[in-house]
């Protein structure tokens, strides 16, 4: 199982909050990543978050709390991964997409409202959406169903 630490950065934008996602495509459709990925050997998880900011964005931040961990089984594929989303707080920078980095094509400021709505991976939106109005860790939110982008 591998282990995929991400990144949840925010700000309040005309009287809404906003997320910071990463928009993909695959299989013909838009799917929308937290800002992370995959560690390196010896790095702490939320050193991997800082170095993949860092490496994909340009930015730093301070990463906080831990909001939730959950798996995703994917039977269609072989590479289950265990998500764990961090806050991240006090964004320095303008974040930009390094092409040389990450793969992702552009990235998008979106509501909290409406996140469960979008092609979310992992498919948090729901999970994560409270926690902006309770600030609670969510804790171990166990496996996180995820449809397949082929």
């Amino acid at each position: 199982m591998k282990v995929r630490p991400s990144a949840l950065i925010w700000r309040y934008f005309e009287n809404q909050t906003e997320v910071l996602l990463m928009r993909y495509q695959y299989g013909g459709q838009d799917v929308f990543a937290l800002p992370g990925g995959n560690c390196d050997r010896g790095e702490t998880l939320p050193e991997t978050v800082t170095r993949e900011l860092r490496e994909e964005l340009g930015v730093s931040v301070d990463i906080g709390e831990m909001i939730l961990a959950g798996e995703m089984l994917l039977t269609e594929r072989s590479d289950d991964v265990l998500h764990v989303v961090f806050a991240a707080r006090n964004l320095q920078g303008e974040p930009t997409l390094n092409p040389a980095e990450t793969t992702a094509l552009e990235l998008v400021w979106a509501p909290v409202v409406g996140l469960d709505q979008l092609n979310l991976y992992p498919n948090i939106g729901a999970k994560i959406q409270p926690w902006f109005s309770t600030a609670t860790y969510l804790g171990y939110v166990g496996r996180i169903e995820q449809r397949y982008f082929g």
